[in-house]
């Protein structure tokens, strides 16, 4: 079985040399974008692409504001800010998810609340949220949730798409409005994801973005906040260190954060987002040809949610068992093609082994047995 997926892939990439599991594809305008930074001497983080990409992503997403940012952990942390987390709360998150998500509630001195995840969505339940707040917290006279036995403020929720797979956006917006919790979205992995017919970050006060390297477009580094005009203008201060505009003084009215985007990546951004939506294409169809090809077999192929567009940023296979998926990940990876486990729970590392959890039965349950297995742009495709 394994030989064959291994010949499968090889097949969809046309190579007998090592296979990545995602790679970036630069098919456009990215050169002369890029080009026309230097030879503008505008490389930093005043430039035309910054203020491009942050229009062209703002329409393109549906949302009232974009703010580029360095990179998508930062996006998340100033987003966070913007939500009113302060040191010492509880911020509910998934511990199905990238380490990045943890980081950036830690930067506020904020504590993550780990509540398990839907096996159909691969990203937070809005039943165990609301289970689990039902039985440990109420919301106060002053319009604010808090932990029954200590008190503890939880002031956020931060579900993350997980694999460009939309969570389940009306309910995470239910149980938040319900519990007076501010929803902010990691959309990181889910540009060109739709629940339904709205883009994915949308949905909370704020979401963001990331456009690292591996991400379906890519700035080299780079993130993005969504938000409405109020928390988008705020953010832009915040994300350029916070300067009032003034001709030649340098005046400073809160603590900033240098997080700006440089119109070098911004230029190569521009030339990615205006191939996105082949892309998404040619995922897609690389996807089907997956599904094809797993049918019948004991491995499961992940496939999106109903009512929902998936931009497929990793392609992901359930196994039966830890075994199988050991397996797996050796063969594949033996052979030169590039496949990962899904990444350790949260809790399970040390940094955040401390924090508050609901039962994490389906979390536990996919950290065994899923697989992400390559995803790249396939070549017979590339636009």
């Amino acid at each position: 079985m394994f030989n064959a997926l291994v010949q499968f892939i090889r097949e969809q990439y046309r190579s007998d040399d090592f296979i990545p599991l995602h790679a970036p594809v630069f098919a456009g305008h990215e050169r002369d974008y890029v080009t026309d930074t230097i030879e503008s001497t505008f490389v930093s983080s005043v430039g035309a692409f910054v203020d491009r990409f942050e229009r062209d992503m703002a329409a393109y997403t549906g949302s009232p504001r974009a703010v580029a940012t360095v990179n998508g952990t930062a996006a998340l942390h100033i987003s966070l800010k913007l939500a009113g987390v302060l040191p010492g709360e509880l911020v509910v998150t998934q511990p199905l998810t990238f380490v990045a998500t943890c980081n950036a509630i830690a930067y506020c001195s904020a504590e993550p609340l780990f509540i398990d995840v839907d096996r159909h969505t691969l990203g937070l339940s809005p039943t165990a949220l609301d289970a689990w707040l039902t039985e440990h917290a109420e919301v106060g006279d002053d319009g604010l949730c808090r932990t029954r036995s200590d008190g503890k403020v939880i002031r956020a929720c931060v579900p993350m798409h997980t694999f460009g797979h939309p969570a389940d956006l009306d309910g995470l917006v239910s149980v938040c409005a319900r519990w007076q919790i501010v929803l902010v979205e990691d959309a990181a992995e889910s540009l060109g994801s739709f629940y339904k017919g709205r883009h994915t970050g949308t949905f909370g006060a704020l979401g963001t973005l990331s456009f690292n390297g591996n991400k379906i477009i890519t700035t080299g580094g780079g993130g993005m906040i969504l938000a409405n005009e109020a928390l988008g203008t705020h953010a832009k201060h915040l994300t350029t260190t916070a300067k009032k505009p003034h001709p030649y003084e340098y005046v400073h009215d809160e603590v900033g954060y240098n997080y700006r985007l440089p119109n070098l990546n911004a230029a190569l951004g521009c030339a990615q987002l205006e191939q996105l939506e082949a892309f998404i294409a040619n995922k897609r169809e690389l996807a089907a040809r997956y599904a094809e090809h797993f049918q019948g077999s004991d491995l499961k192929f992940f496939t999106e949610p109903a009512d929902c567009r998936s931009n497929y940023w990793l392609n992901a296979v359930i196994c039966e068992g830890h075994e199988q998926r050991d397996a797996l990940l050796k063969a594949t990876n033996d052979r030169g093609v590039m496949s990962r486990p899904i990444w350790a729970l949260m809790n399970h590392l040390p940094i955040y082994a401390h924090c508050r959890k609901g039962e994490l039965s389906n979390a536990e349950w996919l950290e065994a047995r899923v697989v992400n297995l390559p995803s790249s742009v396939l070549p017979d495709l590339v636009v």
